[in-house]
This record gives C-alpha cells, sequence and structure tokens, in this order.
C-alpha cells in the first residue's frame, strides 16, 4: 500500500465493511480535489455543499458527492477537461477509475460526472481484511458524483481552507455563511424523490451547534431564484419560523433518520430527533439581516 494512503486510513480506525467503504469514498473525495487542485480548478470554482462541511469544516458525518460552484455564470462550461487531472491522481496512489460525464436529457445548468471504480479491488488495495468482503458482488462499483454549478444564484463569498492529507493543498471554497443559506433552502424547499433527506436537517443541527450564522437575505437570493419568494418581499425572521415550523410539523422523523443512518457512527446522534427537538434548534439558530 501505498505509504502515504496507509497514513491516511489511519485516521479511520475501520472494523466493518461499512466503515472501510465510508473510508474508500472519502480518501477518493480527498484525491480528487487534490486532482482539481492541480489542474487549476479552484481558479474558476469553489467547493459547496455538505462534503465540504464534512472534509474542510469538521461536520461529523460522512458526505456522498462533491459539489462545486463556479465563480461566475458560464452556459459552456464542462467538467471533461478534468477527467484526467483526476485520474491521474488517483491512479499515483494505486486506485483504477473510470470517470463518466452524465449528459441531462433536461436543460439544467449542474454538469454532473461520475468517479467509478471497483468496490471489492479497491476495498482490498486498502487492507481490509478478507473475511469483510464475503459475499460482496465481485462487479460492484462504488460511485462518487461530481456536479458543478454552472449558474449560480449569486456571487457566494469564498475562501481558502487547507486540505492537510496526503500534503496541504488550498481549496477555495463558499465560506460556512453562504453554505447555510443554501442548505436552508434545501432544508425548506428540496423535493428528494419523494423522500426525506435527513442529511439537510442533520446539517443544520450542526450548524446550529457551530453557532454559524444564517444570512437571510442570502437565502432569500435562493428562494426568489425559486420562485418561492416574491421579488419584492423580504425575508424576515418571523417569516423563515413560519416557513421552518410548517416544516416541522409535516416532517416525516422516521424516514429522516432511515436516510441518515448509513452515514453516522452512532445512531444515539440522531435518535433523539423529535418535533420538540427541532423546535428548539430553530429557536437556537442565529441569524442576520
Amino acid at each position: 500500500m501505498n505509504p502515504a494512503l496507509e497514513t491516511i486510513l489511519r485516521r479511520y480506525k475501520c472494523e466493518t465493511r461499512a466503515q472501510y467503504e465510508r473510508a474508500l469514498k472519502e480518501i477518493l473525495q480527498e484525491l480528487a480535489l487534490v486532482g482539481l487542485w492541480r489542474s487549476h480548478f479552484f481558479e474558476h470554482a469553489a467547493f459547496y455543499g455538505g462534503t465540504t462541511l464534512r472534509i474542510l469544516y469538521g461536520l461529523d458525518r460522512f458526505s456522498e458527492d462533491l459539489d462545486f460552484t463556479l465563480l461566475a455564470p458560464n452556459p459552456k462550461y464542462s467538467l471533461e477537461p478534468y477527467h484526467e487531472a483526476i485520474r491521474n491522481e488517483l491512479s499515483s496512489y494505486g486506485f483504477s477509475v473510470e470517470i463518466d460525464t452524465k449528459d441531462k436529457s433536461w436543460i439544467t445548468p449542474i454538469r454532473s460526472a461520475f468517479i467509478k471504480t471497483n468496490t471489492l479491488g479497491e476495498l482490498l488495495k486498502i487492507g481490509i481484511p478478507k473475511n469483510l468482503v464475503s459475499g460482496l458482488h465481485p462487479e460492484m462499483l462504488l460511485k462518487i458524483k461530481i456536479e458543478v454549478d454552472t449558474d449560480p444564484a449569486l456571487a457566494y463569498d469564498v475562501e481558502t481552507k487547507y486540505l492537510l492529507t496526503p500534503f496541504s493543498v488550498g481549496i477555495r471554497t463558499v465560506v460556512l455563511s453562504d453554505i447555510f443559506a443554501g442548505k436552508m433552502h434545501a432544508v425548506l424547499f428540496r423535493e428528494w424523490k419523494g423522500r426525506v433527506k435527513g442529511r439537510d436537517w442533520y446539517d443544520w443541527q450542526w450548524l446550529v451547534r457551530q453557532n454559524a450564522i444564517l444570512p437571510l437575505q442570502r437565502l432569500a437570493i435562493h428562494m426568489r431564484r425559486a420562485g418561492t419568494l416574491k421579488n419584492d418581499e423580504i425575508l424576515t425572521r418571523n417569516r423563515f419560523e413560519e416557513l421552518m415550523i410548517e416544516k416541522i410539523k409535516k416532517l416525516n422523523f422516521v424516514s429522516a433518520k432511515a436516510d441518515m443512518q448509513p452515514f453516522v457512527t452512532d445512531y444515539a446522534q440522531i435518535a433523539e430527533w423529535s418535533p420538540e427537538l427541532f423546535l428548539h434548534l430553530l429557536s437556537q439558530t442565529k441569524t442576520s439581516e
């Protein structure tokens, strides 16, 4: 095993197959970020979303996708020029991956690609005990989705955060307050194939615990763009609370917990989720006008 890879893996203390799979996915995510950095991707884009919170801000849950936003709209933007850099970076650590661009069948500003690799083969490369892969289908694929918003809702504020493994790399990222605004728009309005995306709710809980401040007018920009707030309407604290209370009352907590369970190491992190807890979190959510 690559010595640097071995050092990275130590921080996970894996004991189960699920833990090894989560560790593998996160290692691939971080190496992909390094590949993007080498190819000057961050001159035009910034890291955004749940995986940003996980890798650069310390969110205590695992995350699946790599989400980015351009710094300025560019409808002709393509991810394909960066495929080789990602493949080369992962190959230098012994990983064998393919990257496929996903063509959308409808008009959308989101550009998508998938990093794909053989789950069994790569788990063995990071030293999973063979007894833990018993029954794993040899053709099973591990996938990491990459998405870039080519028409950002607003001019995000950005900063440089440092990825320290496998070595120190400066990653341009959207600032925490703007990520918070995007997360709250997802909490309030995301429709996810008829299911509840508990991860959005967990991230809200985590951001409240970090004493992060939600900029209401940044949230309002997302809402106006989506048509959930009139152009001449101001989003006040009272209106925000009304929307959240209505959403909490309708939330299927069983479904929200089920969505979250694969992404936490201890079910106790979500066991107490209830309307009462979320209403308390709402009262503790700090906002700015």
